[in-house]
């Protein structure tokens, strides 16, 4: 690993931090040398955490029942694809091959094995190996949980065989603590949790040698996750994950953990924010807590020690937030696809997490989708959610969205005045504060540029998250935060809500310092509805500079410049004209380098050029103006009569 990334490390640590970070170095140390071995872990006896999703199961609708019928048929015959990659193809006689928990997919290359010791593998900087996100993803073994809801609906023993020899490959494959499996606390809990929800499904159709090794599993999981917790800098979405292994463990175990329970409450309500939001800045990844928090509120429910209504409060206020977001655009900030249980890709995630909620809460909400997994188990919201209109300011978000109709078109617009992200680092934040989304009749045409690579995208890791990709203002290329790292920052921009004026004729104010200490301004940004649009204007306050304002169009929508206005179309259909100040424009996509045309990337590992409208100028403290005015759409011609 570079000297540079321990450096910019330290400096976002605080003095206790680093004496946590000297005991986790002395914690790793010992367990080189004493605990290694499954002998270490016997199995205990086993206890159900979830009885409830096997009765659950068996109510499947047909769509659902032929959802998860599709999905098992294809890792049945070999066939797995995550994050935008697919696995080369294994023979049904030969599902899960030792090296196949070790295999990077883009690569071809294999990483360390039961060789190495766990913590002598640097998994954040993995050379020429690849991007260890998708090692990792099949080690989740979340395929498993799917398997077992098959076998459960269709007796189909093929799912019984796969099932066990998966857990079996994978016990040889990785004794504690060895090979890349158990390099991440984030990794043991979610395979942990796969392994629980599999047992709870169809535990009594396994033999017993599949479930000694699931308990042994278990067992070296539970004394691993409180060992090595992610504290201080580090205490996101991955804390969140871990306490929710070692609590569901516990359950399974035998021995409830009152620390995890305790600890993943509190977290609960540091994570999701009061207005529902989540505290990292990114809506993919509060979904992904809200699912670990929710399937520990159920498995409290239905030990009979349910969760505080405190805590199922603030899951609620999490799906209602979702509620409010764009359906086909409610991304920003990284999105590694993270989820926990999970039956194939799932473009709508974070609803379908939101609709679980109300459904575990017996409250009303969006609609699942009819096949959807989730909803499975936890039920599908009492009724409809009432339309939401007009304009939400979510404060401690930092987020305000407007829904409503502009010249004969349905409008939704979001406004980021929120923090970089959440903690010192601020992981998955991106750089875009003051950016906005646009959303016209439900399909996206402002957007965010997305996540694209982890580990593996070096440049282009740093361009996606930076200022120039996103829809706000940059000052000579330069983002408002500085790069420390791939999920590090040195220089974090406060941003702030300065005005909120409310409906009819709503006006929205924020501003960030990320200029001040390089270029001696503050970026303000105000957005105005007018009778035919919006109008932003955008200044810098204490001085002017030369700048550069950016809208990213969704792929597959073109921008034609007519002068000092852009119209923005959908094959032949006009959806969007932007007017600026002049016609000092740059129109482009794509590019052999960051920064030379626009690209959005709609999941994680795939990328697609997109065309990127830059308006290049001087901005002071008066400000320039940019009208943004959707278009009427077509008249529908009458059918003429017969």
């Amino acid at each position: 690993m570079r000297i540079g990334w321990y450096i910019n490390r330290l400096r976002s640590m605080g003095p206790a931090e680093v004496l946590h970070r000297l005991g986790e170095q002395r914690r790793r140390i010992a367990s080189r040398r004493r605990d290694d071995g499954w002998e270490r872990y016997p199995s205990p006896q086993l206890h159900p955490v979830l009885p409830g999703f096997r009765h659950a199961a068996l109510a499947a609708t047909d769509a659902q029942r032929q959802a998860i019928a599709a999905a098992a048929q294809e890792m049945l015959h070999g066939r797995f694809s995550a994050l935008g990659r697919t696995w080369p193809k294994r023979e049904p006689d030969r599902l899960f091959p030792a090296e196949l928990w070790r295999l990077d997919p883009v690569t071809g290359r294999l990483w360390p094995g039961a060789e190495a010791h766990t913590f002598d593998i640097d998994f954040r900087d993995g050379g020429d190996l690849g991007d260890i996100k998708y090692v990792w993803e099949i080690n989740r073994l979340q395929q498993l949980p799917v398997l077992a809801a098959h076998l459960l609906l269709s007796e189909d023993n093929r799912s019984r065989s796969a099932i066990e020899a998966a857990i079996g490959s994978w016990h040889s494959a990785n004794p504690p603590y060895r090979g890349i499996g158990w390099a991440s606390g984030i990794e043991v809990a979610l395979r942990a949790i796969s392994l629980i929800v599999t047992l709870d499904l169809i535990g009594d159709r396994l033999d017993p040698a599949t479930l000694r090794k699931a308990g042994e599993i278990l067992a070296a999981s539970a004394y691993w996750l409180p060992r090595f917790p992610s504290r201080y800098s580090s205490a996101n979405n991955h804390l969140v994950a871990e306490l929710a292994g070692e609590y569901l463990v516990g359950l399974a175990l035998g021995a409830e953990s009152e620390i995890a329970r305790s600890a993943l409450l509190n977290e609960t309500h540091k994570q999701i924010l009061a207005d529902g939001a989540g505290a990292e800045q990114t809506p993919t990844y509060a979904a992904f807590s809200a699912e670990l928090i929710l399937l520990c509120a159920a498995a409290a429910r239905q030990a009979g020690t349910p969760f505080p209504s405190a805590a199922e409060a603030r899951l609620g206020a999490f799906a209602n937030f979702v509620g409010w977001l764009p359906q086909k655009a409610a991304r920003f900030g990284d999105d590694d696809e993270g989820h926990v249980l999970k039956l194939g890709d799932e473009p709508n995630y974070i609803r379908s997490v939101a609709a679980a909620i109300h459904g575990l809460l017996g409250t009303p909400g969006n609609a699942p989708e009819p096949d959807d997994f989730r909803s499975l188990f936890f039920g599908a919201p009492s009724g409809p959610a009432p339309a939401v209109h007009g304009l939400q300011t979510f404060t401690q978000g930092g987020l305000s969205v407007w829904r409503g109709a502009m010249n004969g078109r349905n409008v939704e617009l979001t406004f980021d005045h929120g923090p970089l992200g959440y903690l010192s680092i601020a992981a998955h934040g991106h750089a875009d504060a003051l950016s906005l989304t646009l959303c016209i009749d439900d399909e996206p045409v402002l957007v965010d540029p997305g996540t694209w690579l982890y580990g593996s995208g070096g440049a282009w890791r740093d361009w996606f998250r930076s200022t120039p990709a996103h829809n706000t203002l940059n000052i000579e290329g330069k983002s408002q935060s500085t790069i420390a790292g791939n999920f590090n920052w040195s220089h974090k921009a406060v941003a702030a809500l300065v005005e909120s004026e409310p409906e009819p004729h709503w006006r929205l104010s924020a501003r960030h310092d990320g200029y001040r200490s390089r270029f001696g301004v503050v970026h303000q940004r105000t957005l105005a509805r007018q009778a035919d649009g919006i109008l932003i204007t955008d200044q810098l306050l204490g001085g002017r500079r030369q700048s550069e304002i950016v809208f990213q169009l969704a792929a597959g929508l073109h921008a034609e410049r007519h002068e000092d206005t852009v119209t923005v179309l959908r094959g032949d259909e006009v959806l969007l004209a932007i007017r600026f100040p002049d016609a000092v424009l740059d129109i482009g996509a794509g590019g052999d380098m960051p920064g030379q045309g626009g690209w959005v990337s709609l999941r994680f590992g795939t990328r697609q050029q997109a065309e990127r409208i830059a308006w290049h100028g001087e901005v002071g403290e008066a400000g320039i103006d940019i009208h943004l005015a959707p278009i009427h759409p077509p008249q529908q011609q009458k059918p003429v009569p017969t």
